[in-house]
């Protein structure tokens, strides 16, 4: 690991707690952890940045996840099937991600933060109403192959805003509203992060040491977040997502212009 001032780990700390209070909410902390790493650590390879950062959010998504599944309506069964695909497709995602250069992450993150905002301004009622009976076999699979095979090879080759796009997928495709949709895409989330940090590990592209302490604050961003979020409801999901979109997306473009 290289060497890494206390300034920056402290920067790195408080971006693991925002990042995780973020993610329990409406998911894709990686949204705002990575432009951080970025800022950080400039001199590291964006495999290690993308390594770490899983190590680091598997572990706040965990927490996150026990406390939605303690008062939330999660399918569990549906979560890992749709998990164990995304676990398959995040570590073939992440076997091609060791070719990725820093420079490549922040267009394609500002491209994907914008289609995000698009949608969900132009769908004002998304994710406000819970579906009714059960899914059919037709969407259980769409939600399978789309967003468990889809969402989990985009968490394993980029990663940022993945939480987001679960949460996305899952509303659209299953009907969910978005703080059901939030709890089960931690269940998945899970899995995509396992599968990706397993192949991460098996590179030797993790910091470790780096990770264990960052890991701390993102737990406990992860569990405040949740608890908020359950409290709130489904607005207060959608008023968060879209503040998180436009600043990081703000923020991107300045970087991006200015260097």
């Amino acid at each position: 690991m290289p060497d890494i001032s206390l300034t920056v780990i402290l920067l790195l700390c408080l971006a693991a707690a925002a990042a995780g209070w973020i993610d329990a909410v409406v998911g894709g902390g990686g949204m705002l952890l990575l432009p951080v790493f970025l800022l950080g650590l400039p001199q590291v390879s964006a495999a290690h940045i993308l390594g770490t950062n899983k190590a680091v959010a598997i572990v706040g998504t965990t927490g996150a996840a026990i406390t939605y599944a303690r008062r939330a309506p999660v399918d569990v069964g549906a979560a890992v099937r749709i998990g164990l695909m995304a676990l398959a497709g995040s570590m073939a995602g992440a076997f091609f991600a060791a070719g990725i250069s820093s420079e490549t992450l922040r267009p394609v993150i500002m491209v994907v933060l914008l289609g995000v905002a698009a949608f969900v301004l132009l769908r004002p009622g998304f994710g406000r109403e819970q579906r009714r009976g059960p899914v059919g076999r037709g969407r259980a699979v769409l939600a399978i192959v789309l967003v468990g095979g889809g969402i989990g090879f985009y968490d394993g080759l980029f990663g940022p805003g993945t939480g987001t796009f679960l949460v996305l997928g899952l509303t659209a495709i299953l009907h969910l509203d978005l703080v059901t949709a939030s709890a089960t895409a931690k269940v998945v989330n899970i899995c995509t992060n396992a599968g990706a940090l397993a192949m991460f590990a098996y590179h030797g592209t993790v910091f470790w040491q780096l990770a264990g302490v960052m890991a701390l604050f993102n737990l406990a961003g992860g569990m405040v977040g949740a608890r908020m979020a359950l409290s709130k409801g489904s607005e207060f999901v959608r008023g968060v997502l879209l503040v998180v979109v436009f600043s990081l997306v703000a923020k991107l473009a300045f970087d991006q212009w200015s260097g």
